[in-house]
């Protein structure tokens, strides 16, 4: 088994962190410009295995995808009505979210796909999805009745239909599907969600011309009849991979940290209220919009950080960052208490389980697992341990920062990150010089 050894850290952190491209915007970039008839030049495109599958993917169904270099592409489409069958079938990886918005995308399109994916993408639930588009009329098909990959779907037999669809949960994914279909269906489709969840799909198809109406916790899109594809799409710096470098900056002594380039979409900025609720001290600076996104530079210092009670209501906003929080909760004064978050059971691996079964291992007794969140104590005294990353970028990141505020630690299976970050470590390094 693969390992690294993260040692603890001397001194405070140091240093200028140029943040990796939004993973939920580069996918989205790459997927909206192979529906338009322009090119569409993509400027800080996240260079990482997840968007990867859907350059792929989008390349299959008939797109032009061009890297200039890692992170500079041009995608040239064929027209919103334009994709064409793929030869092959349809290798998602470990994205849901690539698997999710083109299975809205396909639904309505006149011919065949097959979509596969890796271990851990065949575990999860795709119903979610796949309920509301059958209910538009989509013929979608998968194992354990609908709702598990491999998932094939089927031309429909006539035209879908719009629903008003109110999701029992707030996903991006479900929402951005259930849209996405909705460009291609007959009469205006809404989706009602308990509450805001991300809403990347919706800013960005703003950007391609399409007309949303929001109202409420509530989104409507009528058909559309033509993608007006944007010369050029800039995507922000991904706060969730900024996320470790503000908690790390926050819980090591003696650190300062300024962050270029972060992505502060109000959907996406539950960790700084939640962080900045345990006393963080971080400030934005140069704040800016590109493609309707909003950046800004964030200047993160250590400082005596306490805890905290969350749930349901910010959970849409932050439930990607609930690990690198649990690691916060660890190093803070006093409990931290987070409810509301039993949508991570069904993520890359169950993160309520690892974070209560890994981080207890650097920090014993620490943590509990409850069904739908975590109690974490605060002051935890932490040792160096080994710990698995259960193939979960987030785990591994999160374990990593965790051992550089603690006494180290020795991470099975760390390149998992290559998901989101491929330059996680050497920059975990860079700034410990």
């Amino acid at each position: 088994m693969e390992k690294i050894q993260i040692e603890k850290a001397r001194q405070g952190l140091q240093g200028e962190i140029v943040i990796p491209g939004d993973k939920s915007i580069s996918h989205r970039s790459v997927m909206f410009s192979a529906l338009g008839d322009t090119p569409v030049r993509i400027k800080n495109f996240l260079h990482a295995q997840d968007c990867m599958s859907t350059a792929a993917c989008m390349e299959a169904l008939g797109a032009q995808v061009e890297f200039i270099s890692d992170t500079k592409l041009i995608v040239t489409g064929n027209g919103l009505h334009g994709l064409k069958e793929p030869a092959t079938i349809l290798d998602a990886g470990n994205s849901g979210t690539t698997l999710r918005l083109l299975m809205g995308i396909l639904a309505a399109q006149p011919f065949l796909s097959t979509f596969t994916g890796d271990a851990s993408l065949h575990k999860r639930p795709m119903g979610r999805v796949i309920k509301p588009l059958s209910q538009m009329g989509a013929q979608i098909y998968g194992r354990e009745n609908n709702a598990k990959l491999p998932i094939t779907v089927v031309p429909a037999k006539k035209k879908l239909t719009g629903i008003h669809y109110d999701s029992p949960v707030a996903s991006a994914q479900v929402k951005s599907a259930i849209l996405l279909a909705g460009m291609f269906a007959e009469g205006e489709t809404t989706v009602n969600e308990p509450f805001v969840s991300r809403d990347h799909t919706e800013q960005m198809l703003s950007a391609f011309g399409v007309q949303l109406k929001r109202e409420g916790t509530a989104v409507t899109i009528q058909p559309v009849e033509k993608f007006t594809a944007p010369q050029e799409i800039e995507v922000p710096g991904d706060i969730s991979s900024a996320a470790y470098w503000l908690v790390a900056g926050s819980i090591v002594p003696g650190s300062k940290l300024l962050l270029k380039n972060v992505g502060i979409n109000p959907t996406r900025t539950g960790i700084l209220d939640v962080l900045k609720d345990m006393g963080a001290k971080i400030t934005l600076q140069n704040e800016r919009t590109s493609g309707g996104e909003a950046a800004a530079d964030m200047l993160v210092e250590y400082s005596e950080l306490h805890g905290v009670s969350f749930g349901a209501e910010i959970m849409p906003r932050l439930i990607d960052e609930i690990p690198i929080i649990a690691v916060a909760a660890l190093c803070a004064k006093g409990d931290t208490v987070i409810t509301g978050a039993g949508e991570l059971r069904v993520k890359e691996t169950d993160r309520l389980m690892a974070i209560a079964k890994e981080f207890n291992k650097l920090a014993p007794g620490a943590i509990e697992e409850k069904e739908d969140g975590l109690i974490i104590h605060g002051n935890a005294q932490l040792k160096a341990a080994t710990a698995f990353s259960y193939d979960d970028h987030r785990i591994a990141m999160s374990l990593a920062i965790l051992g550089t505020a603690g006494n180290g630690v020795e991470i099975e299976n760390p390149a998992c990150v290559n998901i989101s970050y491929p330059e996680f470590y050497q920059t975990l390094e860079e700034v410990q010089k």
